[in-house]
C-alpha cells in the first residue's frame, strides 16, 4: 500500500485516480493544482506523486522542480498524468525530475501497473 498524492485540476480525473487506486488499497490525497499539492507535500510525506502538467496557479513542471528541491522528495517517484504526449514535453518532464509519463485518457490497468512498478 502506498500513500499517493494525485494532482489534477479536473475533478473527474481526480475522482477516477482516487477510485482506481483506492480499490488497490492505496491511500490517496488529492489536490486541484500544484500550489495546493506543494503545501500538502510539505506537511505530509507521500510515497508516490501523480501530477497533471497544465494547471492553474502552479503547473506540474514547476511542482516537480519544487518537490525535487526538498530533501524528502529527491527520490520519490513522480508520475506525469497528462494529455501532453509530445517528445518535447516528455523530455522537459524528465529534465525536471519526472519518473514516468502516462497520457490521458488512461486505463485503470495502466495506472495500477505504473504505480506497482514505482512503489
Amino acid at each position: 500500500m502506498a500513500n499517493i498524492l494525485a494532482v489534477d485540476d479536473s475533478e473527474s480525473i481526480r475522482k477516477m485516480v482516487l477510485l482506481t487506486l483506492e480499490d488497490e488499497d492505496h491511500e490517496i490525497t488529492t489536490a486541484e493544482d500544484g500550489a495546493i499539492a506543494f503545501g500538502k507535500a510539505k506537511q505530509q510525506q507521500f510515497d508516490v506523486i501523480i501530477t497533471d502538467i497544465n494547471m492553474p496557479n502552479m503547473g506540474g513542471f514547476e511542482l516537480i522542480e519544487k518537490l525535487r528541491a526538498l530533501p524528502a522528495y529527491q527520490f520519490t517517484p513522480i508520475l506525469c498524468l497528462t494529455t501532453e504526449s509530445s517528445e518535447e514535453h516528455k523530455q522537459k518532464g524528465k529534465s525536471v525530475g519526472a519518473t514516468g509519463w502516462i497520457v490521458k485518457p488512461f486505463t485503470p490497468e495502466k495506472l495500477i501497473a505504473m504505480i506497482e512498478r514505482v512503489s
